[in-house]
């Protein structure tokens, strides 16, 4: 069964940025899309960003293109979300998550969820 740990939160004041990982343990990394995801008011969550494993499918929410981008180093088993330009709105619990296969859709697919990670942007 993998595990999925997430790290990297923090605070930082609006327009810092930070890092988060999630590093994946316990099984193969491989043929595994990768996604990042947050609370949403008027819905359970946001998908906010994910991988293909092959890093030939990438999807961004509105809300973070141009300022988020997703990453992964298969050989690390780890993946990657650089947060620039953040803004208070940012604020959340961000948890990564894993799905079999290339697609990135439906986000309801994706599993394993990690502990999450705390990032609170001050304005």
């Amino acid at each position: 069964q993998v595990q999925l740990v997430e790290s990297g939160g923090g605070l930082v004041q609006a327009g810092g940025s930070l890092r988060l990982s999630c590093a994946a343990s316990g099984r193969t990394f491989n043929n595994y899309a990768m996604g990042w995801f947050r609370p949403a008011p008027r819905k359970e969550r946001e998908f906010v960003a994910a991988i293909s494993w092959s890093v030939g499918n990438i999807y961004y929410a509105d809300s973070v293109k141009g300022r988020f981008t997703i990453s992964r180093d298969n050989a690390k088993n780890t993946v990657y979300l650089q947060m620039n330009s953040l803004k208070p709105t940012d604020t959340a619990v961000y948890y990564c998550a894993d799905k079999r296969g290339e697609r990135l859709w439906p986000p309801a697919d994706f599993g394993s969820w990690g502990q999450g990670t705390q990032v609170t942007v001050s304005s």
